[in-house]
């Protein structure tokens, strides 16, 4: 093994709960002596009041600091390490939007603030979206949805009412398996009904296909299709300008699931190929946090058709140059949250695209390409790969052979990458891909660090077919072992307890 593909090493503290620290009485906090007159709980609030105190940790200052400190260090995070989570992509986020999220007059703006006093704040938000709708091709965006999930909900009910405005309620949606797993969701929420069209061998969907289905469903009730692309497949979907003909010809809309333009920004645009409304996930694309690090965003795009259905209010920019929220949006299908939307993850956006410029995010999809084909070049002989093509941005790699000869599983080869120092990738999804292992390297990762983890993979394989009880068992040098995963499901303990502590 190379000195770059030593195991993680080093001081492991244990931390044991904070109720679990301190003594009575102790204190991290110099409180003033009581300045109005005490009150007895019990009187004031009568059967609301406690029977007992409550049983609150009790700790130093320096004790609260490094209890929190120690429990950062346990996990992983793409500050510290290569996180290769698929379709969740986890990107580095540079620290220069931190920076300017956190400036006073951003940070500190009340979000009822007055349009004339918040100049600033709506010019940046104008801009982003006309930023966003050059990259996808679309007429208009309306930055308000929390997540891309939102975006979905948000693009459906959309479409919903520029099908009323006509006259029509149609109810059917099309939806390929290698699309985002939330597509059916939002189709249910919107009162939709998701018809499936099958994986292809080649893992894209064909005219042929889509034409079938329009025939077997009857086509006088389609709502639209909603389209991945790039798939979750990791495969560039070529026949699109086709079928979206085959859904306009009948009356229908295309969404397209802009989750994954950080694989086609700068090349391709989904407003091209005569997309109706997408999503894009600031921090799939736009380098905004993700997961712990901090809410979600997922503004969708659109073409003209739809403008006046959009999220009210909408930020506008008057013929005197002044920024102002229109209100007067009597055909809008409403507020979808409050407020305009998660304002620190615009400001990221906007200043990762300013850094960027055009030529710098058309760089950062090659080199999430590159990054990714590289990685399947690099393991696709070691692991099965479902699909024949190089992929886009994330390598979609399966483990059935490597489980019919060593009985060794997706899972246990997740764990055992743990032991090497590498957080797991995604598993188990796409769900069309038995035993799948979903890879996303992104752009910001470098050659090296791609061939650490790839060693690692290779040598993972090498441990199952030598020592598959070993693989089983993994993790072995994590501060907490495996485990029982269906049982935490099923019978989680979230609440701390002497009871429970003495267990």
């Amino acid at each position: 093994m190379s000195k770059s593909q030593v195991q993680p090493q080093g001081i492991k503290f244990r931390e044991p709960p904070i109720f679990e620290r301190g003594a009575a009485g102790r204190s991290g906090a110099s409180l003033p002596a009581l300045d109005v007159p005490e009150v007895d709980p019990k009187t004031t609030f009568g059967a609301l009041a406690r029977g007992a105190e409550a049983e609150l940790p009790e700790v130093s200052e320096p004790e609260a600091y490094r209890h929190f400190l120690r429990l950062s260090q346990w996990n992983y995070c793409i500050d510290s390490q290569f996180f290769p989570l698929g379709s969740c992509t986890m990107k580095y986020n540079p620290k220069i939007n931190e920076w300017a999220a956190r400036l006073p007059g951003f940070l500190n703006l009340h979000p009822q603030t007055p349009d004339e006093l918040a100049q600033g704040t709506l010019e940046i938000m104008w801009h982003l979206e006309h930023a966003l709708c050059q990259v996808s091709g679309m007429d208009d965006c309306s930055l308000q949805p929390s997540a891309g999930a939102q975006g979905e909900l948000v693009g459906l009910m959309m479409m919903r009412a520029y099908h009323a405005s006509k006259g029509r309620n149609p109810l059917k949606v099309f939806i390929p398996e290698s699309a985002h797993g939330t597509n059916p969701a939002s189709c249910a929420l919107n009162g939709l009904v998701a018809v499936k069209l099958d994986r292809t061998e080649d893992g894209i969907t064909h005219p042929e296909q889509l034409l079938a289905a329009i025939e077997r469903e009857s086509g006088d009730d389609i709502c639209g299709l909603m389209m991945t692309n790039p798939n979750t497949l990791g495969v560039y979907e070529s026949h699109l300008p086709q079928i979206v003909k085959l859904i306009h010809d009948k009356g229908g809309l295309v969404y397209g699931d802009g989750a994954n333009t950080n694989a086609i920004m700068g090349y391709a645009r989904h407003g091209d190929v005569g997309m109706d409304v997408i999503h894009i996930n600031l921090h799939k694309t736009f380098t905004t946090p993700h997961g712990g690090g901090g809410p979600g965003s997922g503004p969708v795009c659109f073409k003209k058709h739809l403008i006046p259905f959009q999220p009210a209010p909408k930020v506008t920019r008057g013929d005197n140059g002044r920024y102002f929220l229109d209100r007067n949006r009597p055909e809008s299908i409403g507020r979808v949250r409050a407020f305009q939307g998660n304002f620190g993850m615009f400001i990221r956006a906007y200043t990762y695209i300013r850094e960027m410029g055009g030529e710098g995010l058309k760089l950062a999809s090659a080199l999430a390409v590159l990054n990714a084909r590289y990685l399947w070049w690099r393991l696709k002989d070691h692991y099965a790969a479902p699909v024949e093509q190089p992929c886009m941005h994330e390598v979609i790699l399966s483990d059935v052979e490597i489980e019919k000869a060593t009985g060794v599983k997706t899972l246990d080869i997740a764990k055992r990458l743990l032991d090497y120092g590498f957080h797991a990738p995604t598993v188990y999804f796409p769900l069309v891909v038995p035993g799948a292992l979903m890879i996303e390297p992104t752009e910001t990762e470098t050659k090296e660090t791609l061939d650490e983890f790839a060693d690692a993979m290779i040598e993972i394989l090498r441990e199952a077919k030598e020592q598959p009880e070993l693989v089983k068992g993994a993790p072995h040098r994590t501060f907490v072992g495996r485990m029982d995963e269906a049982r935490a499901a099923r019978q989680p303990r979230l609440r701390w307890s002497k009871e429970s502590a003495a267990k």
